[in-house]
């Protein structure tokens, strides 16, 4: 399997902290990634390298074959797909759902002058279908709740064909009942032979997908572990990730994860 993502010895550094601290990663084509830390361990760094948001301090940066430094951007960016609340923030509210990963097709965030054709409406539409969202098509994307506008973001990420899926906590803000529908339908994305290598960052390992295949630890901005879930998921490194014991429990392809008890 070809890389999608390679990172070597990679740090970022502002106002004279790292954000990630050498740093060595990489996704092949076809892996399920999610990546786990606390608040402020560098997970949303990583995310933005890969998107080709931002550039490291040092290293080498390797995404879809290209090196960051050595390539048009606005060419590479295409080719991913990103759906997170900063995204969110760039679009219209007075967009309708359909409008929003209409103009996806064409790289914008705002429906302007460019005319969609048949096959780009049935492909919207299709997307939208998969994430539960067929019956909000005409519906304002500023009126919709936070999961059905985490759906659209996921639906409008998919508009562009990416080879590389990226999502900044999908399921961050959700109820419970969001949470489950959305992971559910994520799940069913991760297990399609055809869908992108996915990348998904979160804070909890109840939000890890069925289907997802390896997991990257941080904190601090440095790596504790990376690899297939079913050997570096375990209570342990979890335990070192998030600074408490914690007890990691799994439930079929589902995880749960506790503190011990005090005294």
């Amino acid at each position: 399997m070809s890389e999608v993502l390679e990172l070597g010895d990679v740090s970022v550094v502002r106002e004279g902290r790292a954000l990630v601290d050498d740093v060595s990663w990489s996704v092949k084509e076809g892996e399920r990634w999610a990546i786990l830390g606390p608040n402020g361990a560098g997970k949303t760094t990583l995310l933005n390298l890969a998107s080709s948001y931002l550039f490291p301090t040092s290293g080498e940066v390797t995404i879809l074959g290209e090196r960051l430094g050595r390539v048009d951007v606005f060419e590479l960016r295409p080719r991913i797909g990103m759906a997170g609340v900063a995204m969110a923030d760039k679009l219209p509210r007075g967009q309708s759902v359909l409008e929003t990963v209409l103009t996806a097709a064409y790289g914008m965030t705002a429906h302007w002058q460019e005319d969609y054709e048949a096959v780009d409406e049935e492909r919207a539409r299709a997307f939208l279908d998969r994430l539960g969202m067929s019956e909000y098509l005409g519906r304002k994307f500023g009126t919709l709740s936070e999961g059905e506008r985490k759906r659209t973001l996921i639906a409008r990420a998919m508009m562009s064909d990416p080879e590389l899926l990226l999502l900044d906590e999908p399921a961050a803000g959700l109820d419970l009942g969001g949470r489950e529908d959305l992971v559910r339908r994520l799940g069913r994305l991760a297990r399609d032979p055809f869908a992108p290598s996915m990348i998904m960052v979160t804070h909890h390992v109840e939000e890890i997908p069925p289907g997802f295949t390896h997991v990257l630890m941080i904190r601090q901005g440095r790596v504790l572990a990376a690899g297939p879930l079913e050997t570096e998921l375990t209570s342990r490194n979890l335990s070192l990730c998030f600074g408490l014991p914690l007890v990691l429990e799994g439930r079929g392809d589902r995880w749960t994860a506790q503190g011990l008890p005090l005294g």
